[in-house]
């Protein structure tokens, strides 16, 4: 069988299971089988593949037909030019959420002191970190799994990253805790919207990365209450939210005081991020 016979039958596969990126999705799943890439792929479609690449593949396939996550199949997920491990212990890396680190990119310095609080893969945090000189950066994850995983990323990515477990701020004890920068990318949907989520999204990404309580808040909540002790006056702080959480999110950063206020729409015309400063004493 040739590359494009396997791939060819691999899209049918995903099609007849109402996969909507059938083509993209087969394409990738070939890359990762044959170790090359869409280039090679289209240049070389009419070379013979093995009956052990084959098997895989069509077992690949079947996988996805499943609707588990593509990344999940891989084990990788590729974030502002970098790669990361992910697994079902951590939240998918997704484009939207590079809008929050371009912002973090406008709003950091050099040597900086940065916080990423619910820091799953870490992506957020070895972003700036790679693209940063210098930075004191700290990522913090309640969950075992998700901090383990963060390590590797920062490791196979050549940054220097502190991670720590813990609930929020209770993680930090005294370690480096004053910082320029604190930034998050938190769970925000709202507990009643959970069960609407596509398949991929809700059976297979961890709950404790999505479900932001009643109203999709809590985080923000919490988050914001706590800063003072930990963000430095004049200190910037940066949020991923949902698309309808703009307003309340800004809301809650000026009764705290916070000075600056700004909502940032993604490349989508969708509100995506707040940032705001801590004003100074």
């Amino acid at each position: 069988m040739t590359i494009n016979e396997l791939r060819s039958r691999g899209v049918r596969f995903l099609e007849d299971a109402e996969n909507d990126d059938a083509v993209t999705d087969a394409f990738l799943l070939l890359e990762f089988v044959l170790r090359t890439d869409r280039d090679h792929i289209l240049a070389y479609g009419n070379d013979e593949v093995s009956d052990e690449q084959a098997l895989l593949y069509d077992a690949l396939i079947k996988k996805r037909a499943e609707h588990i996550p593509l990344q999940h199949i891989t084990g990788h997920q590729e974030f502002m030019g970098l790669d990361f491990k992910v697994s079902e212990d951590v939240l998918i890396p997704r484009q939207d959420t590079e809008c929050l680190v371009e912002e973090a990119m406008i709003e950091t310095e050099d040597g900086m002191r940065v916080l990423d609080l619910c820091t799953g893969t870490g992506c957020i945090i070895i972003s700036l970190a790679k693209y940063k000189n210098d930075l004191k950066a700290v990522g913090v994850d309640i969950s075992y799994e998700a901090v383990a995983i963060a390590e590797g990323n920062a490791e196979s990515n050549g940054v220097e990253v502190s991670f720590l477990q813990g609930d929020l701020y209770e993680a930090l004890d005294d370690h480096n805790s004053s910082y320029d920068a604190i930034i998050s990318n938190p769970p925000y949907i709202a507990s009643a919207v959970i069960d609407t989520l596509m398949e991929e999204v809700r059976d297979h990404e961890p709950l404790i990365a999505l479900c932001g309580g009643a109203d999709g808040l809590d985080f923000y909540r919490r988050i914001i209450d706590g800063a003072d002790s930990h963000l430095v006056p004049g200190g910037v702080i940066l949020f991923e939210i949902g698309y309808d959480q703009g307003e309340a999110v800004s809301d809650m950063l000026r009764e705290h005081g916070y000075r600056d206020v700004k909502v940032v729409k993604d490349l989508a015309g969708l509100d995506r991020v707040v940032k705001a400063h801590r004003p100074f004493l």
